[in-house]
């Protein structure tokens, strides 16, 4: 009978161990989230103005944020076009593009992290997928 109650408290024991673990797990923070958004036109005429817009923000403390955008056509290699000057909190970019030949121009938004507002070392954090403009 002794060790039917030594089984019964070391079961209790266990099963409130498991216990205590999963709370605490439920408790700790997730790891940092972020995400990068652009948004383009589907279409644009040649010679014609349309709008980019891209959005960005991590959670990272201790980062300033900064957003630039990327085009290239083909597939050639990426290349900046602007960003925007660091920020806390969210990253926001509005800006004009146009074309002078019909074809396709791809786009993306990165989101870098910098340690102060001259950080020559920033770290990339997130990049959007990409976004395709078809000029006609």
């Amino acid at each position: 009978m002794n060790g039917t109650k030594r089984a019964r408290g070391v079961r209790a024991v266990v099963i409130g161990a498991l216990g205590l673990a999963a709370v605490t797990l439920a408790a700790v923070p997730a790891f940092a989230k972020g995400d990068v958004e652009i948004t383009v036109p589907r279409t644009a005429h040649v010679g014609k103005t349309f709008t980019i817009k891209a959005n960005g923000d991590d959670d990272i403390a201790g980062y300033l944020h900064q957003l630039c955008l990327e085009e290239r056509t083909g597939k050639q290699t990426w290349h900046q076009e602007n960003c925007t000057t660091p920020v806390t909190g969210d990253a926001r970019l509005t800006t004009h593009g146009s074309a002078a030949h019909r074809g396709d121009l791809q786009f993306r938004a990165v989101l870098y992290g910098l340690k102060n507002k001259h950080d020559h070392h920033p770290v990339r954090l997130h990049t959007s997928s990409v976004a395709t403009v078809h000029i006609r």
